[in-house]
């Protein structure tokens, strides 16, 4: 009996021995900090591919020393049934992150909203590049999809004016986004731009939408100073309203897709292409650039004068010199060309 004792004692004991070590070794490999350990950084964010499974995960991981003990991280992963779960995304890891709260979050798929900036834009090559270079899919398949039958019925434009439905700005989204779900997020805050008050105002100008951000393109390709903005648009009304030409510089350098030029001759204006409204009449058939909220609100609520003509000062300032008869006009212009000669500004 006292045998027995004993040996029940030692089996307790044993037993005991064997539940801390199992507490102690599960704890470690759940809770113990196994990611960016040397402290060097904050956190880090972690790119997984679609298509790309556990294996690939964990030695990517390992490779750019985001975790330290890949067998901890391997085990907790197929306790929580992660292995054979993986989601493409973006995610940012934490120093000092355990094991437990990073295969959660990408067990969960607990994507980091990036925030994804474009302006400067000019072609849907541009904005094509521009969009892919921050998110998962390639610049020919945004292009691909924005020059799609289905996505121009949809949103009712075409390959000229579809540049037309995004705004200049910073917005969120996640990594993985589709194209199509990231044209359809771009058209809710295109919607949400053209309120009540703007859409008024547009039909007071007897314009669309997308006629305003066509001409609200060729201000903001004329001038770079918001003053000067509502000048400028009252310029190009005036001219509509008396359908006269626009005969706006910017739409040529779009014609030609020379952007680098910086001086015009008569040559250039003979160019045959529907952007050339020194040939062709009205406004051309879409936005040269991809304008701010302020050059589209220049259009729609433009200053009220007579000027018909405005010609660069050349002065460095950046602004413009007006005119209401075409004498004027041209004595502006013949100042602005000697100042280009004395720069010896050619092209």
């Amino acid at each position: 009996m006292k045998v027995g004792k004993q040996f029940l004692f030692g089996a307790l004991i044993a037993g005991s021995i064997l539940f801390v070590s199992a507490t102690f070794y599960f704890y470690q490999n759940f809770y113990t900090a196994n990611f960016l350990v040397d402290g060097k950084a904050s956190g880090t964010y972690f790119f997984i591919k679609e298509g790309d499974d556990f294996k690939a995960v964990l030695n990517r991981l390992y490779d750019e020393k985001i975790v330290a003990n890949k067998l901890s991280f391997a085990f907790v992963s197929q306790i929580r049934g992660y292995q054979k779960n993986i989601k493409a995304g973006k995610y940012y890891i934490k120093a000092r992150s355990n094991n437990m709260t990073v295969v959660s979050m990408l067990r969960a798929g607990a994507q980091t909203p990036i925030k994804i900036t474009f302006n400067n834009i000019r072609t849907l090559d541009d904005l094509s590049e521009r969009v892919a270079e921050q998110l998962s899919f390639d610049k020919k398949t945004f292009k691909k999809v924005l020059c799609s039958p289905e996505i121009l019925k949809k949103y009712n434009t075409d390959t000229m004016n579809i540049i037309g439905l995004f705004l200049p700005n910073t917005y969120e989204a996640y990594w993985t986004v589709k194209p199509e779900g990231f044209i359809e997020q771009m058209h809710k805050e295109y919607k949400k731009f053209w309120t009540e008050k703007r859409l008024e105002k547009a039909k007071a100008l007897k314009l669309s939408p997308a006629q305003v951000i066509t001409l609200a393109s060729i201000v903001q390709g004329e001038t770079g100073k918001e003053d000067e903005k509502p000048r400028v648009a009252g310029v190009y009304l005036n001219r509509l309203r008396d359908k006269m030409k626009l005969q706006a510089d910017p739409t040529l350098v779009f014609a030609l897709r020379d952007f680098t030029i910086r001086r015009l001759y008569d040559r250039h204006k003979e160019v045959n292409s529907p952007y050339n409204t020194y040939k062709y009449a009205g406004l051309p058939p879409g936005p040269i650039n991809m304008p701010i909220q302020s050059s589209i609100d220049a259009v729609l609520t433009p200053e009220q004068h007579k000027y018909i003509y405005f010609c660069a000062k050349g002065d460095g300032t950046g602004y413009h010199n007006f005119a209401v008869n075409y004498n004027d006009h041209l004595r502006n212009a013949r100042t602005y060309q000697k100042i280009l000669d004395t720069k010896n500004i050619k092209n």
